[in-house]
């Protein structure tokens, strides 16, 4: 091995030094510390956390208002039903944790793909003829989030993209573009139950396209769409050969008058892969236990899929090995009617809330089918105090003390979502204010040329 010495921007006798040891054989090169330089902290955050942006909590942090001292605070705003204690899960399922819990046998590290026994049941609890599925093809994850983290990062690489709904769940946004994937959104349709725009949707795919994210029913929008139109979905996905991530942790959870169909269960080539888990329907979202169904009866994912996820699943082997354990009890002794009791309270929350809605003038909720929320379109031209749902949403907080998230959060400006998991007594007196806000600002058509007017 020979030695170099090499001047930079050499300035006399005080010219930095760089020692450069070159092997002669060109297999290596080495370079020895810079002499003359005093080492300094360079910490620096990695680009990924900084592409990393969470467009709810962006707009959410940005609202600086304090609610009415007057009335007390009625938050409408989060996807989560265990917050005013009036939607509990059902004893069975608890019980089975318990159980569990003293047994003793769960403490240890699983699969990082979970126990098989407990794929098995996950598998047993969602087999059907038209959509068969084995252990393997499950893959227990961290709560629903994660499973949609691992399906993006085995389906899409950087550079290419993905189609996501607009208006959509954000945390598709946030992960996709924290890898570097670019995000392209296609339309749904309030005025036809918030469908998807077809043809809006066939123009984005190109080919980069990755995969079509559905999410049905929806969040925020409650909608569910109906066994023509998810095969109309399919359809365009096999024109394209597009694989689908279906997002269906609200699956079954739709009021009596509808019917929810996996999207698996319609298709005949397109590969899909399903994230659910216990947080919506079971309505233990802390306990995060989530799952990906693999759905290929085609063999188009083949081995790579399967061993994409495997590897990305050893990232953090696993979700937690309790409910893991609890998961066939609770999968499969959990009472109909605790499902039934809940749609019920639900349906009756959505009803009560879309009739009120309806009747005050300037909003236009659309009716939820499913889930846990609707959204409410603001006809803007009657608020023209109000740039945009941001600042009526503020206001409505500053004056009346109720909560609701502006849509704008989900990409869709001029709504705002409604959570329906609310007590009843809750869900009345948050109309009442709503309603009142609205009567105090509203103005007519001549009202609001007015207003613009002096603008």
């Amino acid at each position: 091995m020979d030695s170099y010495l090499i001047q930079v921007n050499g300035h006399g006798d005080c010219a930095p030094v760089m020692d450069v040891h070159l092997n002669t054989n060109g297999n290596s090169l080495s370079l020895g510390k810079v002499k003359g330089r005093k080492p300094r902290w360079a910490v620096r955050a990695s680009e990924m956390s900084k592409k990393t942006f969470n467009p709810v909590r962006a707009i959410v942090d940005s609202m600086k208002v304090e609610p009415n001292p007057r009335k007390a605070m009625i938050s409408l705003s989060l996807g989560d039903p265990t917050v005013f204690g009036n939607l509990p899960t059902n004893d069975e399922v608890t019980q089975a944790v318990k159980e569990i819990l003293d047994s003793g046998r769960y403490n240890g590290y699983a699969p990082s793909v979970g126990y098989q026994s407990c794929r098995e049941a996950v598998a047993a609890y969602y087999n059907c003829p038209e959509a068969p599925l084995e252990a393997q093809d499950v893959i227990l994850t961290s709560g629903c989030s994660q499973a949609i983290e691992l399906a993006l990062a085995v389906l899409a690489n950087p550079g290419q993209n993905i189609l996501v709904p607009r208006p959509g769940f954000s945390l598709y946004k946030t992960l996709a573009l924290s890898m570097g994937i670019e995000v392209k959104f296609y339309n749904l349709l309030p005025e036809k139950s918030w469908e998807i725009d077809l043809k809006h949707l066939e123009s984005l795919v190109d080919e980069k396209t990755a995969c079509l994210v559905i999410n049905n029913p929806s969040n925020p929008c409650g909608s569910v769409f109906s066994k023509s139109h998810l095969q109309k979905i399919l359809a365009v996905a096999s024109r394209h050969c597009v694989p689908i991530l279906a997002d269906e942790i609200y699956g079954d959870m739709v009021f009596a008058d509808c019917k929810y169909e996996p999207i698996a269960t319609l298709s005949t080539n397109v590969p899909i892969l399903s994230c659910g888990g216990l947080a919506k329907r079971w309505l233990v979202p802390g306990w995060r236990m989530g799952w990906i169904l693999i759905h290929d009866r085609r063999d188009i994912f083949g081995n790579e899929i399967r061993d994409g996820l495997l590897r990305l699943s050893q990232r953090i082997l696993g979700p937690c090995t309790i409910i893991q354990g609890a998961l066939e009890h609770i999968l499969h002794r959990t009472p109909p009617e605790f499902y039934h009791n809940t749609l019920s309270i639900l349906k009756s929350n959505a009803d009560l809330c879309y009739a009120a809605l309806s009747a005050i003038p300037g909003l236009q909720p659309v009716r939820p089918a499913g889930a846990m929320y609707l959204m409410v379109e603001i006809e803007m031209e009657h608020f023209p105090e109000f740039e945009n749902d941001v600042e009526f949403t503020e206001r409505l907080i500053s004056e009346q003390s109720v909560f609701c998230l502006p849509a704008t959060c989900f990409e869709y400006p001029n709504f705002f979502r409604v959570v329906i998991t609310v007590p009843e007594e809750m869900i009345l007196e948050a109309c009442s204010r709503i309603q009142e806000f609205c009567e105090m600002h509203y103005q007519g058509a001549e009202g609001a040329q007015d207003m613009e007017c002096d603008k």
